[in-house]
């Protein structure tokens, strides 16, 4: 069994907005990258080989955390939200009304104008927890939330409707064993870092 730890980006000013981010490439506002680097990672994984989604607040959230090794991956990257980026997602249901609500009820296969559905993700989520089930020693992967939520829905059964299936505190790590096949399963939910 692989060991892999999941964390979501350090906050920017779009998260701040409630702005769907997508693959806009936004830096870290200034307090995360202070907050992030007060903080290390816990054992095992504080030697565990890094992987990190290309956008830059991934990217910034890791070397903020002294992981100036990790490792580019492109399945990493965010969900591409398409004509819904930069937008509020407040703002969108009172202008698209049923339309978005039908969109959203369809749950996986929710998909934004031009953009990418979350089936999508999590199949491309799949091929690489496939791949990284063949690493020797734990892993440590930096990304986002929208990929996070896939993997709730591989390792849950979750289809996206309804309440997801446990609540993530976006600022711990959610770690995962991965079988032979690259199939999370929870491991431990919410393992927060650690002061330095």
């Amino acid at each position: 069994m692989t060991l892999i730890a999941f964390l979501r980006h350090g906050p920017t000013e779009w998260n701040r907005e409630k702005r769907l981010q997508g693959r806009h490439d936004l830096p870290l506002l200034e307090e995360s990258r202070a907050w992030l680097a007060g903080r290390r990672l816990p054992p095992p994984f504080a030697g565990a080989k890094a992987l990190v989604s290309p956008l830059r607040r991934a990217r910034e959230t890791a070397a903020a955390l002294g992981l100036e090794g990790a490792e580019p991956t492109a399945s990493l990257i965010e969900m591409d939200f398409g004509a819904f980026e930069g937008r509020r997602l407040s703002d969108l249901r009172a202008e698209l009304g049923d339309g978005l609500k039908e969109n959203e009820a369809r749950g996986l296969d929710f998909r934004p104008p031009g953009g990418e559905s979350p089936r999508e993700v999590q199949a491309r989520l799949a091929r690489w927890l496939a791949e990284a089930a063949r690493q020797d020693g734990p892993l440590l992967a930096v990304t986002h939330k929208g990929v996070m939520r896939c993997l709730l829905t591989l390792a849950y059964g979750w289809d996206m409707t309804g309440r997801q299936p446990v609540r993530l505190d976006w600022t711990a790590l959610q770690v995962f064993r991965l079988d032979g096949a690259g199939r999370p399963e929870p491991h431990r939910i919410n393992l927060p870092l650690l002061p330095r």
